[in-house]
């Protein structure tokens, strides 16, 4: 018999079809990711071996209380894994993985992307244009700021960090970091140390957050941090939501401290501050960093292979904790 695996969140087709095809798969049906009562339902009724599951579960005590003694392994198909609670699932026992690197490219791309369109005020000049455009605009109106060789702060050098810094290089920009240990040389590739968050801050025209979510990084972008910024700095945030004081960051869009912000992530989700919706200078997306065809099959394939690896008796090849 094949394994049981509850698939409980939305994902690509060939996803879906490998999964049928390797496993006895329950799949999620609908416009909506399980919910966790109805994880915990169809993991009980047909005695689920293995869940593959994403950020909008947590993957926590009381889940792991009501789920069946036949769950061993789950599969967050993430790099972050906020909404896992590590520590639970160890004292349980149960293994839990996520997909590491085979985002990294893709959702560096995004963050480059956010970085551009908000310096430039993108975001703006498609809204010109879609309404017709038809008017004369000055030499003086709708200034950008210029991105190439401009100095960007890094907030968490982890793979997606340093693929964004690899980006950044190639517009000429002054690569700095801040990160909980410094890398190697050979990893920095140049990149200007700071073990002090904000002594960094002052020198950032731009700065770019790519640091994990949890308790330990809860706005860690506050006002103060805002304050420390030079006087219309691009801020972009591809990493979660919780590192920013939200509040913070509308005083320092609408004031002029920020020039512009690229988010892709919010404290709220989906649920956003649609505050942020009415104002020009930030360019809004629906966290989608890792949103390509390729990407978002990785992830998957790769949650898979974890899963597929602890069923047959072997390691986790991403695990969150080991012995």
């Amino acid at each position: 018999m094949k394994p049981r695996l509850l698939l409980a969140c939305l994902t690509t087709t060939d996803v879906v079809a490998r999964a049928r095809a390797e496993f006895d798969a329950i799949v999620t049906e609908g416009a909506n990711d399980m919910t966790v009562a109805e994880v915990i339902q169809a993991a009980n009724a047909h005695q689920a071996d293995a869940i593959a599951f994403t950020n909008t579960l947590p993957f926590n005590e009381t889940t792991f209380a009501a789920l069946p003694a036949s769950v061993k392994v789950g599969a967050t198909i993430s790099v972050g894994y906020d909404h896992v609670d590590v520590a639970a699932a160890r004292a349980r026992g149960l293994p839990v993985t996520n997909t590491p690197g085979v985002l990294t490219e893709c959702t560096a791309d995004h963050g480059m992307m956010l970085m551009l369109a908000a310096a430039r005020r993108s975001a703006e000049y498609d809204r010109i244009m879609r309404k017709g455009w038809g008017y004369r605009i000055g030499q003086g109106d709708l200034l950008g700021v210029r991105v190439t060789g401009k100095r960007v702060g890094i907030l968490g050098m982890g793979r997606i960090g340093r693929a964004f810094a690899q980006r950044a290089r190639g517009f000429d920009m002054k690569v700095m970091y801040h990160g909980r240990t410094r890398l190697p040389p050979e990893l920095e590739m140049g990149a200007e140390y700071f073990s002090d968050f904000h002594a960094m801050l002052p020198h950032c025209d731009f700065l770019s957050v790519h640091a994990p979510g949890g308790a330990a990084t809860d706005k860690m972008i506050d006002a103060k941090a805002f304050a420390l910024m030079p006087d219309g700095a691009v801020l972009v945030n591809v990493a979660r939501g919780t590192l920013i004081d939200e509040d913070a960051m509308l005083d320092a869009l609408k004031s002029g401290k920020l020039f512009a912000a690229g988010l892709d992530v919010f404290r709220e989700e989906p649920a956003y501050d649609k505050r942020f919706a009415e104002l020009d200078n930030v360019v809004l997306s629906p966290h989608v960093g890792s949103a390509s065809k390729e990407t978002r099959d990785a992830m998957g394939f790769r949650a898979l292979d974890n899963i597929a690896a602890v069923l047959a008796g072997k390691p986790a090849i991403d695990p969150l904790w080991k012995d």
